[in-house]
């Protein structure tokens, strides 16, 4: 089966290559001549994964799918989730040179805000809508853990080097791909998409 993965992330589209192995070709939006950024103005996770899909599905009627992450720190009432990606910029910061520097930033915020914090509970959703000839499917995925006072590890994206799974000593960002792709909320939710897409090949 070919699909479209509506994202402009490539640390995204390479985890999710890894996961869904040969049996399904999987497209970029620029393999589809789309470079333009995806209108994500849902004021929630469910929500902008699925406008993000249908916007590249009505656009260019592919089967498609997207989704959308969000990170929700108990101590902070769920934030920054569905402003995850652009945590810092949402206090009208938006002097960015880079997504890297974007990335430092959230970070740092979210450090800051959780000074003098009892608790650093927090879990990390992927919803993940897909769009087949116009008709939708969700799928979730959690992974709870904490987030640690400083930066740890140098692979992964986002907030992976502050965020320790439940019941582990390492960060995200300290895991190769294979060990983070067998507990992360992204390779959950991907795993339900590939078990369900398996029945509709």
């Amino acid at each position: 089966m070919e699909l479209v993965f509506a994202t402009n992330n490539p640390d995204k589209l390479s985890e999710i290559k890894d996961l869904l192995g040969q049996e399904f070709v999987l497209k970029s939006l620029k393999e589809i001549g789309f470079d333009g950024d995806i209108p994500e103005t849902d004021p929630t996770i469910e929500g902008n994964a699925s406008c993000k899909a249908f916007f590249i599905y009505n656009s260019y009627m592919v089967n498609c799918f997207a989704d959308d992450t969000g990170l929700e720190v108990e101590a902070l009432d769920n934030e920054p989730g569905v402003y995850s990606a652009r945590y810092a910029a949402v206090d009208g910061n938006t002097g960015f040179k880079s997504r890297e520097e974007l990335t430092r930033a959230n970070i740092r915020k979210l450090l800051k805000l959780l000074e003098g914090k009892e608790s650093r509970k927090a879990r990390f959703r992927t919803v993940i809508a897909l769009v087949i000839d116009g008709k939708e499917k969700i799928f979730e995925g959690v992974a709870r853990g904490e987030i640690i006072y400083e930066e740890r590890g140098g692979k992964g994206f986002g907030y992976d080097p502050v965020f320790v799974p439940e019941g582990g000593t390492r960060t995200f960002a300290e895991m190769s791909l294979a060990e983070k792709n067998r507990i992360s909320h992204r390779a959950i939710a991907f795993r339900k998409l590939v078990s369900y897409l398996k029945t509709v090949k």
